[in-house]
């Protein structure tokens, strides 16, 4: 009987300009590690070396592993070891890649076997821990991999496999973020939009999909254009309009806010103008005196066990 286990799942990038809170992708740039190990005392303890909270009912891996023995009433005491390698509050799906590891080891832990939809909605439950409410856009992608499209009411995970030759570029400036910055960043959004930004948005995010479903990366690319929640977010990124312009000009096929921010991604596809756009990108927070760290990468898997 495995009485230890360690699983690894990936960053992401949510909304991809119009799919807010609908479309998530699964990037290959950082990964964040579980480890759950069964204790004889009861309760969760967490260890780790990083600047999280300790206390499980804070911690978005504690919390969907408290959510999980209670569900499953489990007898054990469980450790979980974090170790965090996603930046955290830089809009890379931090907080969603330790629950959807915590979540995809507590189910292999204890052979659930749980099916795709039930892994996402328990991993959601950890979201709560840092931005005060469930959503799944982050975390479905960091569980299954891919492209993912979050059908609610009731919860529906639809994967599409992205087209192999779909590459990104994601500039992470150096600044510091605000403690709960998803929460904040959420409250910048307007309450009401009009038909004509609906209708913008509605078109641009349907054309994505077909874009993941033809495989084709340019027209997935030229459809990421959001009237909506990324005027709305911009000024609180630094230079974000020069790192826009300066990507699309260095061959970018789309620039959008990676998730809530501060992160800035490119799309763009293999051997075509990477490197050119990451400078690019680069140049453009220097405008507003910021350095950044550029990352090229592409489509990642979803969660997986470490042998």
């Amino acid at each position: 009987m495995t009485s230890t286990i360690t699983v690894a799942a990936p960053s992401s990038t949510a909304n991809l300009g119009p799919g807010f809170d609908v479309f998530g992708l699964a990037v290959n740039a950082f990964y964040d590690e579980i480890t759950l190990t069964k204790k004889k005392t009861k309760g969760v303890k967490i260890v780790t070396d990083d600047d999280i909270p300790k206390n499980p009912d804070k911690n978005t891996s504690g919390l969907v592993v408290k959510t999980m023995i209670k569900k499953f009433k489990t007898k054990d005491g469980i450790e979980i070891k974090i170790k965090k390698n996603v930046p955290a509050g830089f809009g890379l799906g931090s907080s969603a890649a330790s629950a959807a590891a915590s979540a995809v080891a507590f189910d292999k832990l204890y052979n659930l076997g749980l099916n795709e939809n039930l892994l996402v909605e328990f991993a959601g439950i950890g979201e709560k821990a840092s931005a005060g409410s469930i959503h799944y856009d982050n975390v479905a992608a960091s569980v299954l991999g891919g492209f993912v499209i979050v059908k609610t009411s009731p919860l529906e995970i639809i994967k599409i496999k992205p087209p192999s030759d779909l590459r990104m570029c994601i500039a992470v400036p150096k600044l510091k973020v605000p403690k709960k910055k998803t929460k904040v960043s959420r409250s910048v959004i307007p309450k009401k939009i009009d038909l004509s930004s609906s209708i913008s948005n509605l078109s641009n995010a349907s054309t994505i999909v077909v874009g993941f479903m033809n495989k084709d990366s340019e027209l997935i690319g030229k459809s990421i254009k959001d009237v909506i929640i990324e005027p709305a977010r911009k000024h609180m990124i630094p230079g974000f309009s020069a790192v826009k312009k300066n990507a699309l000009k260095a061959g970018a096929f789309g620039v959008t806010i990676s998730g809530a921010g501060p992160s800035v991604i490119a799309f763009s596809k293999n051997s075509k103008n990477l490197e050119k756009i990451s400078q690019a990108m680069t140049k453009g927070f220097e405008s507003a005196k910021l350095e950044c760290q550029t990352i090229i990468c592409k489509p990642s898997v979803g969660a997986k066990i470490k042998k």
